[in-house]
């Protein structure tokens, strides 16, 4: 089933009351800009995939559409068979976080005074909690799941955005400042999220 709303405030009022499986997001619409409804949606603790739908191609405006929060950027002119095989891989995607998630649902996770919960899809740092969108926590999950291990920007950007961010891992490094001048005691000289000069990112082991 798919519904449509021809301005941002209509199709936003849509995701209070439908849990809908994805959202295609054209950034020029009447009311409430595509750019707007996205930081909207973001905002609330509940996941939607995003993909962004939109006449405009500048890199600018691809960078600003996925920093906050579209899982993927489609241009016009586009075919439907690209179209689709975007959706269908950021439902696989979806899936596939959700399958991981559920594995470590009973799980709390704890890393000094980080708390992670899955379930809850929540986060403490010395028992304050700590807001994140969607992005960021998936970002933090991974980490807290794997740590010790160096990941590229490119491998980050594959494994939480998912398909079609090649030339975007500036989008990383900007979500890992806000995650760092969230849950760091001192975001200059992180003991988390750690910096691998050269290569990338990895989160603390001991």
């Amino acid at each position: 089933q798919v519904d449509v709303a021809f301005d941002g405030l209509k199709g936003l009022a849509r995701t209070d009351t439908v849990n809908y499986d994805l959202i295609i997001l054209d950034l020029m619409l009447p009311g409430l800009d595509g750019i707007e409804v996205c930081r909207r949606i973001r905002r609330r603790p509940s996941y939607i995939p995003i993909l962004m739908l939109t006449a405009k191609s500048s890199e600018m405006d691809r960078v600003v559409g996925l920093e906050i929060g579209a899982d993927d950027y489609v241009t016009k002119p586009f075919s439907i068979r690209e179209l689709l095989a975007r959706v269908k891989a950021i439902l696989r995607r979806v899936e596939e976080l959700k399958h991981g998630a559920q594995e470590d649902m009973s799980e709390v996770l704890r890393a000094g005074h980080l708390v992670v919960d899955p379930a809850k899809r929540t986060a403490f740092v010395r028992d304050r909690s700590i807001e994140l969108t969607a992005k960021e926590f998936d970002l933090l999950l991974h980490f807290v799941n794997n740590p010790g291990k160096v990941y590229t920007r490119s491998q980050l950007l594959d494994m939480v955005w998912g398909y079609g961010h090649d030339g975007y891992e500036h989008t990383v490094n900007s979500h890992i400042n806000r995650l760092r001048a969230k849950i760091e005691k001192d975001p200059a000289h992180p003991s988390y999220i750690l910096t691998v000069w050269g290569v990338g990112y990895k989160f603390a082991d001991d």
